[in-house]
């Protein structure tokens, strides 16, 4: 994430909604990077610093679950929805306890993963040429958050551009819950949408089946079977040395969405450390060893200064030579879309 301030020059971040210091309204562009910085006009449209005017997003307004704005010449008028919130097919029952606070939580963390997709140039709409759907998003609860609801558990997942988020993983003490039991060494609701669109970004990124095959394995082989030997026996014999994750042992699908997941870890620290200075900005013709070694070393920086307050690792994982070529090529096939 990039250095964000507003026109009086004011420090911003990424979720803000109005800048402390002169009082303008900002407004969050993912596809950018940028953040808008307006003036409220007398009429209740907002002028930005470029002389384009905006309104608020619908869910923005009657919701405050986003800090999204609409083009003032969008269709829709007072109902249109920001580029984020537009990707929404179900959002969380509000009816229920809870669910507006975990929606928000679910919108930051999308809000985040866009932007890094934005960033480095990947597609989110869809491609009616080869059938290929554009990207949407279900927050669906089960019956251990709405006693009504259809469904005993609902799975986060993806299923042909569909990301479905269980709205329990925005619940903190829930999420932190199922980490301790499920002995899991990371948990977080960006890693959740990171990794999901992993799987969406297999079928964008990934056209030759064979190079895919000979270092992640066999993406044919059954996928359910899969995953139920992964659960009913665990992860695979010395998984530590091939897999970013025990996880990641499961089937070649899930490897490539957990490195994919990762990828975009990097990409963000990375990009937000040398915004503020941490470390020097990356030179555009950089090839992936030299990011990895920055990111190595970013990474145990991170890890000390949690200890030095008393907290976990921020990266508890370990890159081995395999994993290490698996990040390596979804990097060149980034690149390459």
């Amino acid at each position: 994430m990039r250095a964000l301030s507003c026109q009086c020059g004011q420090t911003l971040f990424y979720d803000n909604t109005q800048c402390q210091n002169c009082g303008r309204i900002l407004g969050f562009d993912p596809t950018r990077g940028e953040m808008l910085s307006c003036d409220e006009q007398a009429d209740g449209t907002l002028q930005a610093g470029d002389g384009q005017f905006y309104r608020l997003c619908a869910n923005r307004r009657d919701y405050k679950v986003c800090n999204g704005l609409v083009a003032q010449s969008a269709p829709g008028g007072d109902t249109a929805r920001c580029v984020c919130c537009a990707l929404n097919r179900t959002i969380p029952t509000l009816s229920r306890p809870d669910n507006l606070l975990r929606w928000r939580r679910l919108e930051q963390a999308k809000l985040r993963l866009l932007t890094g997709l934005y960033s480095l140039g990947l597609e989110v709409g869809a491609k009616p040429a080869n059938s290929m759907p554009g990207l949407r998003f279900d927050f669906l609860a089960d019956k251990r958050t709405h006693p009504d609801a259809l469904e005993t558990f609902v799975s986060t997942g993806h299923h042909q551009g569909v990301i479905t988020i269980n709205v329990l993983e925005a619940d903190e003490v829930q999420r932190v819950w199922q980490k301790e039991t499920s002995s899991e060494r990371y948990r977080t609701l960006l890693g959740h949408f990171r990794h999901e669109a992993g799987h969406y970004f297999y079928f964008r990124l990934v056209s030759d089946q064979s190079s895919f095959a000979a270092l992640f394995g066999d993406p044919g082989q059954d996928y359910s079977q899969a995953l139920q030997n992964h659960y009913n026996s665990g992860a695979k014999a010395g998984w530590e040395q091939s897999y970013i994750s025990a996880y990641a042992s499961s089937h070649p699908l899930e490897d490539w969405a957990e490195c994919f997941a990762h990828y975009l870890h990097m990409q963000d620290a990375l990009e937000t450390a040398a915004s503020r200075g941490i470390i020097p900005a990356a030179d555009a013709s950089a090839d992936f060893g030299d990011k990895l070694l920055s990111w190595m070393t970013l990474a145990v920086s991170l890890n000390e200064l949690n200890h030095s307050l008393g907290l976990g690792d921020a990266y508890p994982f370990v890159l081995p030579p395999t994993v290490v070529e698996k990040l390596d090529y979804i990097h060149e096939a980034v690149a390459a879309a």
